[in-house]
């Protein structure tokens, strides 16, 4: 907790101490501070037994810390083998390659599902990942009951 404060800022704590509760009364301060967090810390162990008691056999294991989403992270990081299967998950998976089949299936063509439509370049199979300049001259911009 007080890991960067250095001996300066001790000695400067100290002499503050002094002057606001005076000589006389700072060591009963001290540990009234003391008693206090002996208090909180027994509070809280057995704020945690009394959760782990009552989720059961199955979690007696569980650690609060846990609970903190940057140990949580770091600890499913670390496992070298869940890592491997999410790189191998990614690597066999193509976005442009999923898209085409779906716009394909809408618009019931077929084609060479090993070849993306836009880079096969067939003119029925619009590009879908393209976005056009200008509407066609027939064409009527797409309606959105939402928007209005």
């Amino acid at each position: 907790m007080f890991n960067d404060i250095g001996a300066l800022e001790l000695v400067a704590l100290v002499v503050l101490a002094v002057l606001i509760f005076g000589p006389d009364k700072l060591p009963k301060v001290i540990q009234d501070a003391s008693r206090f967090i002996r208090k909180v810390r027994e509070f809280s162990e057995s704020a945690k037994h009394d959760i782990r008691s009552e989720l059961g056999p199955e979690f007696k294991d569980f650690d609060f810390e846990d609970l903190n989403p940057k140990t949580f992270i770091r600890k499913q990081l670390n496992d070298n083998d869940d890592l491997k299967e999410l790189k191998d998950l990614r690597s066999s998976f193509d976005l442009k390659k999923e898209i085409n089949e779906v716009a394909n299936a809408v618009n019931g063509t077929e084609s060479d599902t090993s070849v993306p439509a836009a880079v096969n370049g067939s003119p029925g199979t619009p590009d879908l990942l393209k976005k056009r300049e200008k509407p066609l001259q027939d064409e009527r911009p797409p309606f959105d009951a939402d928007a209005t």
